[in-house]
């Protein structure tokens, strides 16, 4: 998709999907805080829509995680993913900082606009298109998930919660 690349949170999303070929679209809806709310804002399968999580390792930094928007992270999981002794959430106040351009908790799942590695849960990979946030509560992008994944390298593992559905930062 050809688009004028305007300022504002969707800018360097846009010129990255655009530098890496993969074609896209971009959706407006009615604003919307969670993954799940702005699935059925955008009328997709919360499957394929995808909740991205900014986490800290002890040893290795910072790397963004994604499950899909019913999903929750489970930070066992992503310790071991990272092989790290200890794994947190950023805070929003701090992702503010560091992704100034987006709203808080609407970082698109391109680690790389960031300088992280992205890490996606091995339900993504089931998906042939996903979306997700475009830097903003009331935008949303989809793309094509191969090409998605091929361009930023995403490692695929086991991260979501499994059987029960405690929120992550009670299981730390």
């Amino acid at each position: 998709m050809e688009a004028t690349i305007s300022k504002g949170p969707m800018e360097r999303l846009m010129t990255w999907l655009g530098a890496e070929g993969i074609e896209y679209e971009i959706h407006e809806h009615t604003r919307a805080f969670t993954a799940s709310a702005t699935a059925r804002a955008e009328g997709v399968d919360p499957r394929t829509f995808e909740k991205v999580i900014w986490v800290r390792s002890a040893e290795d930094g910072d790397a963004l995680m994604v499950v899909d928007s019913e999903d929750h992270l489970d930070l066992k999981k992503a310790r071991k993913v990272l092989k790290s002794g200890r794994v947190t959430l950023v805070s929003e106040d701090e992702i503010k900082q560091l992704a100034p351009d987006c709203d808080p908790g609407a970082m698109p799942a391109v680690g790389s606009l960031f300088g992280l590695v992205t890490y996606a849960d091995f339900a993504v990979r089931d998906d042939p298109e996903i979306s997700f946030n475009a830097g903003s509560h009331t935008f949303a992008v989809r793309v094509d998930r191969a090409a998605w994944a091929e361009a930023l390298g995403v490692v695929y593992a086991d991260l979501k919660v499994g059987t029960w559905r405690e929120p992550a930062w009670s299981r730390s």
